[in-house]
């Protein structure tokens, strides 16, 4: 069985918590689980802690602009190198750079902000969904699909994830097309008090169900008779303050998808219908033995 609960969250912290070499320089490790490839929203939420601990701890980020250059060795360290492009008197902009044998695998923008007053409007969070209680949890799939259940014990469960509609990973011809993909995802153990650690672990959950959408969009499913894909790039923008440790609706759609490339947006909600944060994502998508 995984690591699930405090257990995997504790681990997850672990990989938050980088190792500082000197006043820029930091290094980080990937969870030994067999992957091919270091997990996109693990760089970048290891990527925002270098940059977030270099800043004043008065500000808070405000958004984060990554590229994904090349897929990560989960085997091998990555070394962040974080770059100050400014500290104003309410602003301050960070370049964050995550390198392994020399060449660099993601870069990241950060920018962070002095709390201040002013105009305020939310967006208007998605009516009719059943809450989280009234979700099916991935165990509740893995049950409907137990093929897939080599799979999903492979890695820590440190999110708890629940789709109101299908998952992309069930086998061709059970997914109808949907012009929304909606997930409710919380870490599944309690996290520190300090709000960078909740920007990082929210960055870590917004990789993992974002270009679905796109899928669901055609009714299409990720792997064998489908499609494989990779994150392009990934932007995040954090509106009013949150938990990462309690639940938030990714409810994701996709404007576009062109030359083997798919867009992707969400918006995240506390349960309360808080609107906390905004997404968008591009990723390569091929079908399965296509190049």
């Amino acid at each position: 069985m995984p690591l699930q609960g405090q257990a995997a969250v504790d681990q997850l912290l672990q990989l938050l918590d980088l190792k500082q070499i000197d006043a820029a320089t930091f290094s980080g490790e990937s969870p030994q689980v067999g992957a091919q490839r270091v997990f996109g929203g693990q760089v970048a939420g290891q990527a925002l802690v270098a940059a977030g601990r270099t800043v004043a701890p008065d500000r808070f980020v405000h958004s984060l602009h990554g590229y994904f250059v090349r897929p990560g060795d989960p085997t091998e360290p990555i070394e962040f190198h974080v770059e100050t492009i400014r500290d104003g008197r309410s602003f301050s902009v960070r370049r964050s750079t995550a390198q392994q044998h020399g060449r660099t695998i993601f870069f990241m923008s950060a920018s962070f902000q002095v709390s201040e007053e002013g105009l305020d409007h939310p967006s208007t969070p998605p009516e009719g969904i059943p809450g989280p209680g009234e979700t099916p949890t991935m165990h509740d799939w893995v049950k409907r699909y137990p093929e897939r259940a080599a799979a999903f014990n492979a890695a820590p469960q440190a999110i708890d994830l629940r789709y109101v509609g299908v998952p992309g990973w069930v086998p061709p011809g059970d997914r109808e097309r949907n012009a929304e993909q909606r997930v409710w995802m919380r870490i599944a153990g309690k996290l520190p008090d300090d709000p960078l650690i909740h920007a990082c672990a929210l960055t870590y959950a917004s990789d993992l169900s974002l270009l679905d959408a796109v899928l669901s969009t055609h009714g299409e499913v990720w792997g064998p008779g489908g499609v494989i894909g990779a994150s392009l790039d990934h932007a995040l923008w954090f509106h009013r303050p949150f938990r990462a440790d309690e639940w938030f609706l990714y409810d994701c759609t996709s404007p576009s998808a062109s030359g083997a490339r798919g867009l992707a947006s969400g918006r995240l909600f506390t349960e309360s219908g808080r609107h906390i944060a905004s997404a968008v994502q591009e990723g390569l998508l091929r079908r399965v033995g296509q190049r």
